[in-house]
């Protein structure tokens, strides 16, 4: 089976998933500057959650490039991938609306936790469904950012009880860490005859 039906309903859902983050930011009904400061927060955590969009969305059209052929395995892993972003916007809202409070700043690390893990698991089937010497087994190496991740994500899931503003700075970090699509792969398309 081809991969470009699969690319397509991606690419759809996570537009969706942008469109529904940015309806929730609220116009002010108050035209002073200490109104835009009180949407901060809000603003904040969806800049934040657009650039993990971005971050998914980059790697994964870099990743189904390595796709040859798709199977059922990685039809179901990338829903499942995509089921655990379009968590994101509700997450997001709830965080920001309550100042990255602690319960909401714990749950939008789980979000991301598992946006992690489901991402893995696609990867993972992929590799699987390519053979023993894949593209992308080849690409991804000892995969240190993608390693290092998750446990990132728990220890600000725990650190936010602590103070939320540690776990923030842990997410801004992770996604400083992805900001650029994964070149790894982009230097095996360029090495391949």
């Amino acid at each position: 089976m081809g991969k470009t039906r699969l690319e397509a309903f991606s690419d759809g859902v996570l537009a969706i998933i942008i469109t529904i983050m940015v309806l929730e930011l609220k116009v002010p009904h108050d035209a002073s500057p200490s109104a835009l400061m009180a949407l901060l927060p809000v603003f904040l955590s969806y800049v934040l959650s657009f650039l993990y969009v971005g971050i998914y969305w980059n790697n994964h059209h870099h990743m189904l490039h390595t796709c040859k052929q798709v199977t059922s395995r990685i039809l179901w892993a990338n829903l499942n991938l995509l089921f655990w972003l379009s968590l994101l916007p509700f997450a997001t809202g709830w965080m920001g609306e309550n100042h990255f409070a602690a319960t909401p700043s714990a749950l939008y690390g789980v979000v991301l936790l598992i946006s992690a893990l489901s991402y893995w698991l696609l990867q993972q089937a992929i590799i699987a469904s390519q053979g023993a010497d894949s593209l992308l087994k080849r690409a991804v190496g000892s995969d240190w950012k993608g390693k290092a991740s998750p446990a990132l994500y728990f220890a600000a899931i725990l650190l936010t009880f602590l103070d939320p503003r540690l776990s923030l700075a842990i997410y801004f970090g992770v996604a400083l860490l992805w900001i650029l699509p994964d070149q790894r792969i982009e230097r095996f398309f360029l090495a391949e005859p």
